[in-house]
């Protein structure tokens, strides 16, 4: 009987090695290939378009250095910095900084500035690039758009030092405006020097330099449209404004969406608006024209406050991505599109 129950369980044991073991070999032949084949695919695709790879080691490298790396020096905001010292400070960790500005009236002016200036620049440019791109999508003639389109896209390249430039002889009181104006019996304006015309300046410069430049992405995305659905548009006799509106603009859609989502994140931020505040400002329009970006260099580079200079710059920070979230919640719940 002994004999028998040890085969017994010998046998059992056999076929639980078996059992085992099938398990096993279905699992390496379940999982291996895939990994191998992915790792086969990336080191193909790798060989394949290695130039490409190489190209994006360039923006990589950019990224790394003048935008992740500085990011350690947002703990000047919390710690004491003395010329001379650790770039990442001396002393306790402490809000102080963030007290003084939060307290100090001229940064709640500069960021009120900045949201009206960016808010006013955005209301305006958004749906005339978006009308812009439009229009020339609707020219036939190739010669003729391409005209319109280089034309459009030349003010993006001049530099912001020879726009202001540009502004300041026109606006001037020997300007041409003014000559204009006092041709026709009125007073000559002094522009650059009035705080009420600077919002007016800075909108009207910034569309008419980012105007054709902004139409790039919208034209690129009319390109995918299929144009069968123009042609079902046209045999159910919708005129050119029809089909704008129920064919490409919701085609579009998803690059508005982005587009804005983009916008509205860079509400608080200087963008491209540094520069030209700070060439164009001075301070009979502070009042109007001092911006986050340019009180931020003022504190820390001219006054030497890095501290609270870095503080300002980490809220301002905050708040875009404050405003960016919020805008990419907004259009995934209607516009069914969102960044992330």
């Amino acid at each position: 009987m002994s004999k028998k129950k040890e085969n017994q369980e010998q046998i059992q044991q056999e076929l639980q090695e078996e059992i085992l073991e099938e398990v096993q070999d279905e699992a390496v032949a379940e999982w291996s290939p895939k990994q191998i084949t992915r790792r086969q695919r990336a080191w193909k695709d790798f060989r394949v378009n290695w130039q490409l790879y190489l190209m994006v080691i360039v923006p990589v490298i950019y990224y790394v250095i003048f935008r992740y790396v500085p990011m350690f020096g947002n703990i000047l905001a919390f710690r004491k910095y003395n010329s001379g010292g650790s770039i990442f400070g001396t002393g306790p960790l402490t809000l102080k900084y963030f007290k003084q500005f939060i307290t100090s009236k001229p940064f709640w002016q500069a960021f009120s500035n900045t949201l009206i200036l960016n808010g006013l620049y955005l209301i305006v440019r958004f749906p005339l690039t978006l009308i812009f791109a439009l229009l020339i999508n609707e020219i036939r003639n190739l010669h003729w758009k391409k005209f319109v389109q280089t034309v459009s896209y030349l003010p993006h390249f001049i530099s912001m030092v020879i726009v202001c430039g540009m502004i300041k002889e026109l606006l001037s009181t020997s300007g041409p405006i003014n000559a204009l104006i006092a041709s026709w019996g009125g007073e000559k304006i002094p522009f650059i020097s009035l705080a009420q015309w600077f919002r007016t300046i800075f909108v009207t410069s910034g569309v008419w330099q980012s105007l054709g430049w902004g139409t790039i992405l919208y034209l690129a995305a009319m390109t995918g449209i299929n144009p069968s659905l123009y042609e079902a548009a046209t045999v159910d006799g919708a005129s050119h404004f029809q089909k704008v509106i129920h064919v490409t603009i919701p085609c579009i859609l998803p690059t508005i969406a982005t587009l804005l989502i983009l916008d509205i994140g860079g509400l608080v931020g200087s963008g491209g608006a540094f520069e030209k505040v700070y060439l164009l400002g001075n301070p009979m329009t502070a009042e109007t024209s001092e911006i986050v970006s340019t009180y931020v260099y003022k504190m820390g580079v001219e006054s030497g406050n890095m501290n609270f200079a870095t503080a300002v710059g980490l809220f301002e920070g905050l708040i875009n991505l404050i405003l960016l979230t919020c805008a990419n919640l907004v259009s995934r719940k209607v516009a069914k599109t969102s960044l992330w």
